[in-house]
């Protein structure tokens, strides 16, 4: 295939171009190109999406398939416009966030209610909170579907995409913690549920979508498991034979500061429950059907903790530092001690 990734310069975009190239396809990557350089085999080219016109040139070399990850709603619809009538398929990653409901379990794209989309005074996601983010997401979905038709279009709602090049706080910090050693804080109670994709999964389903002309809308995640076997997936993957676990309460956690998701002082992929208990527990049953094929955990931690020792300065270094660990294990152990 030949094909068009917009982006491709970081983690998704460039796992996929960088998989494309691997499979054999023609690849593009169309990006500013500030963000980092396209994997060896795909064909830069500088294109400030800014522009309504920076996508124009490219409309005649006839692509099978493009891939956009883009949040910015301007941006999308300047990539439609120069291009939808000359691909023969689109693939747009978008992301869970776009569901309005994160408190039920069990949910799929198929009924799951969204957000409204974006006021029509916002163009992408504001402030370090990131405001706007999934109602900017539907926007574009409806111009996808809009533009290029159901059966031409393929929207992926990812989900905490994790793997290689993952510039995040979340997963890795997971990774660097147990290969620490030492007694590991668990949030939470040991059934509690995880959910995420490798990002070399997410890559290999978006070119099998465009490869066999995939339609509809569905949730880019793998199956959810338990947080007792996502971190005893992680100590297996480091090779970690006996890891040690202290597991404590959400409200004890809560009460000493100690945050979720991610950035400083947090407990990543740690949410509370029961308030958000749909966010990492949805059903992907139709992904799986659909060509969404997983890895096994060990094979992510391992390339994940590869990356991060060859490239420590790109991951950002957030979640609980040492110190504040050992201060809120002494403190809770003080409480089941009473």
């Amino acid at each position: 295939m030949r094909i068009l990734i917009l982006g491709g310069t970081r983690f998704l975009g460039r796992a996929t171009a960088r998989l494309a190239v691997e499979q054999g396809h023609e690849v593009t990557c169309a990006a500013r190109g500030v963000s980092g350089a396209v994997p060896a085999g795909a064909r830069f080219v500088a294109a400030d999406r800014d522009d309504p016109e920076s996508l124009v040139p490219l409309a005649a070399a006839g692509f099978d398939a493009v891939v956009d990850v883009t949040r910015q709603i301007s941006h999308a619809r300047h990539a439609l416009d120069a291009l939808a009538d000359h691909v023969g398929h689109w693939s747009f990653v978008s992301t869970i966030s776009v569901y309005a409901d994160n408190t039920t379990p069990g949910q799929s794209a198929a009924d799951a209610p969204v957000l409204p989309a974006a006021p029509a005074d916002v163009d992408g996601p504001v402030g370090p909170d990131h405001r706007w983010y999934g109602e900017c997401k539907v926007s574009i979905e409806e111009l996808v579907r809009e533009r290029m038709g159901v059966d031409r279009s393929f929207i992926c709602r990812a989900g905490l995409i994790v793997g290689a090049e993952d510039p995040s706080d979340r997963f890795p910090y997971w990774v660097r913690r147990l290969s620490a050693g030492g007694e590991v804080l668990a949030p939470g109670h040991p059934t509690d549920r995880v959910q995420f994709v490798d990002v070399a999964d997410l890559a290999g389903w978006l070119l099998h979508a465009a490869g066999t002309r995939l339609g509809g809308t569905y949730d880019g995640s793998g199956p959810a498991m338990s947080r007792a076997e996502m971190l005893a997936g992680v100590a297996a993957g480091l090779g970690i034979a006996d890891p040690a676990f202290t597991w404590v309460d959400q409200e004890f956690l809560l009460s000493n500061d100690v945050r979720e998701w991610s950035g400083e002082r947090a407990l990543p992929l740690w949410v509370r429950l029961p308030e958000t208990a749909g966010l990492m527990d949805r059903d992907v049953r139709a992904a799986l059907d659909a060509g969404l094929t997983i890895r096994p955990l060990a094979d992510t931690v391992r390339a994940t903790a590869s990356w991060m020792t060859a490239h420590p300065a790109a991951v950002r270094q957030g979640g609980l530092d040492p110190a504040d660990e050992a201060a809120i294990l002494g403190k809770w152990q003080a409480v089941r001690d009473r």
